[in-house]
């Protein structure tokens, strides 16, 4: 599969390694130019690309940006096939990239994603913290397999964006459609919480839309008092205790 990755922070470097290892011809951009990629992010012969580039010709583009800086990219898809599985891994956190005002009205953060970029999108790997990505993906069939929601309006661009999922080491969850993409926002039960294929379900029919945002700015606070930066599972322990 031809993959392009824009964003080179932990998320997108993880899965630019993680598909280039497993044998996807992938080009990976960032912002400031192809010259400033670092070195491991193609370890796995991944090649890298100006955002032009990135995005042309694919099967599927990874936009793994601050979920502020959407509408800067969305120029680069003008010209981009509507066939081309578009995956967005961006959550809103207002106290890092400021408030927005049509999702501080109630607008489900993966459309306001797909309006910014003037078309569909796939919601995925967002409900997962960088270190989990890095370090719990598994092969499929390991017992306690952590699993991860997968939403998007196209039945085929959600069976897409699970494939990868899965073989991004995580077992994919159908999570529906756009609209019901807030059950996988900060901080619901399914994010970032470390949960298996067995209770990602639940976690997400749990969820309490009016409660997710109140729950993350009190988690802001708490994170902040942290002395040290807390450790994957401190992080994982802190977000299943919003819930109990």
């Amino acid at each position: 599969m031809r993959i392009g990755v824009i964003g080179t922070g932990p998320i997108g470097k993880t899965l630019t390694r993680t598909f280039s290892a497993g044998g996807h011809d992938v080009q990976v951009a960032n912002s400031r130019g192809p010259e400033t990629i670092d070195a491991t992010a193609l370890e796995f012969e991944a090649h890298a690309a100006t955002a032009a580039d990135a995005v042309q010709g694919k099967d599927v583009v990874i936009l793994s940006i601050p979920f502020g800086r959407i509408p800067t990219v969305a120029g680069l898809f003008a010209s981009v096939p509507s066939e081309t599985v578009v995956i967005d891994t961006s959550n809103y956190f207002p106290h890092l990239g400021g408030p927005i005002d049509a999702v501080e009205c109630g607008q489900v953060e993966s459309l306001w994603v797909a309006e910014q970029l003037g078309r569909p999108v796939v919601k995925a790997w967002n409900a997962a913290l960088a270190g989990t990505l890095q370090t719990k993906g598994v092969p499929a069939g390991t017992p306690g397999r952590v699993a991860l929601p997968v939403a998007a309006d196209s039945d085929e661009a959600r069976r897409v964006g699970m494939r990868l999922v899965d073989e991004s080491g995580f077992d994919p969850f159908d999570a529906g459609v756009l609209a019901a993409s807030w059950r996988q926002q900060p901080m619901t039960p399914a994010y970032c919480t470390e949960l298996t294929l067995e209770d990602l379900g639940p976690a997400l029919e749990a969820a309490d839309r009016a409660e997710a945002p109140r729950n993350r700015d009190r988690m802001m606070e708490r994170f902040a008092a942290f002395a040290s930066a807390p450790t994957l599972e401190e992080v994982v322990e802190l977000n299943r205790s919003v819930h109990r």
